[in-house]
């Protein structure tokens, strides 16, 4: 792709969002019955290929066990509210019936709590008990200290996630975080981002994780692209990161997988997702919506309370219907909100393709402007 001159000197790129892209039709259709929606990651497998975003409005134990049981995965929050708190359900609540800086205040008073490894190493018992995959987030700058507790609970899939990560930090402090040697020593297979570029992601695959995730704080709640000017459109960022896995297919032999996260709003731009390179997605805002969040009607990420420089909105967002309805229906909407894996199924039945990996192949278009 050629550069664009943005002046004397200086060019760049352009890049498309997944508004900005539509399907285009094969040579065949497909019954919707026949396609396989289901994704595998180490050696996890799920019915169908989305993560919930580890964040304290979208996913607590009780939300987590109702994604495992519609086939997807749900992400906790290792160091959110609920490791933080017995049972701040109440709490959260209560939120909802504030202005929206009061609620940032209470918030940042809630999350002020220490981290209580016990309470982390109950929660996953009882997502396992429960006979659910448990999957937790860290930040890269807590990992390497919560290690070992990690390892004692045993978690199933470890997700280390910031704005942006990568596998070369320079600091004059502490020792950052060796993440090769960290991903290899630990015995739980690691997801590891965000990231929105081919030498950025083929860093992190040579990491020797598992998945990728892709995105800068892509999401409704999320105010990165405002307040520090970074960012990249997801349909590319999503292509681009999709060279650098074949990249390093060819030179290791190791598929390491694609996972899209942020600003996907509907069914059709989970699809757009996967046919760009994606293997599954991370929904946050999409489940936030559902009656039975834990955020009950509020949506944020913890960039939101940062004490000196927050990068998230507090939200409140309409609900639509329970967690099973938005992710599996049935819906009376016909915005794609709801039944976003239903939506996803008949896509693929349309283009004529029976699994994600083949919808990876899909012939995609450039409008000529975003639709509104």
């Amino acid at each position: 792709m050629a550069d664009i001159e943005i002046g004397l000197g200086k060019s760049g790129r352009q890049g498309f969002s997944l508004d900005q892209i539509s399907l285009v039709p094969s040579r065949r259709t497909r019954n919707p019955a026949m396609v396989d929606l289901s994704w595998q990651i180490d050696a996890y497998k799920f019915d169908l290929p989305f993560l919930s975003s580890p964040m304290d409005s979208v996913t607590n134990v009780e939300s987590a066990k109702e994604i495992g049981r519609l086939g997807g995965l749900g992400v906790l929050d290792l160091e959110g509210l609920w490791a933080r708190h017995e049972a701040p359900g109440a709490e959260v609540a209560e939120l909802a019936k504030l202005d929206d800086q009061a609620a940032r205040t209470r918030l940042r008073e809630l999350y002020d709590a220490s981290i209580n490894p016990d309470l982390i190493i109950q929660h996953i018992k009882e997502l396992q008990d429960a006979g659910y995959y448990a999957a937790g987030k860290v930040s890269p700058k807590h990992a390497a200290g919560m290690a070992d507790m990690l390892q004692k609970a045993g978690l199933d899939l470890l997700v280390i996630q910031g704005t942006v990560i990568s596998a070369e930090h320079v600091s004059n402090g502490e020792d950052p975080l060796n993440l090769k040697q960290f991903v290899r020593e630990l015995e739980t297979p690691v997801i590891v981002g965000g990231c929105a570029s081919y030498q950025a992601a083929l860093h992190l695959m040579r990491t020797g994780a598992a998945g990728v995730l892709v995105g800068v704080d892509g999401g409704r709640a999320a105010t990165t692209g405002s307040v520090t000017g970074v960012g990249s459109p997801m349909a590319t960022a999503i292509a681009d990161v999709r060279a650098a896995r074949m990249r390093h297919l060819d030179e290791t032999g190791v598929y390491v997988h694609v996972i899209a996260d942020g600003g996907m709003r509907s069914g059709g731009d989970i699809a757009k997702a996967i046919a760009c390179g994606a293997d599954a997605v991370m929904l946050g805002t999409a489940l936030a919506a559902a009656s039975d969040a834990p955020g009950a009607g509020l949506h944020w990420g913890r960039s939101t309370v940062h004490p000196d420089l927050p990068q998230g909105r507090l939200t409140r967002v309409e609900t639509i219907g329970t967690l099973e309805e938005v992710v599996s229906g049935p819906t009376g909407l016909c915005d794609g909100r709801a039944n976003l894996f239903g939506a996803l199924r008949h896509s693929m039945a349309m283009l004529g393709y029976e699994s994600v990996k083949e919808l990876q192949k899909a012939d995609v278009v450039v409008q000529a402007a975003a639709r509104s």
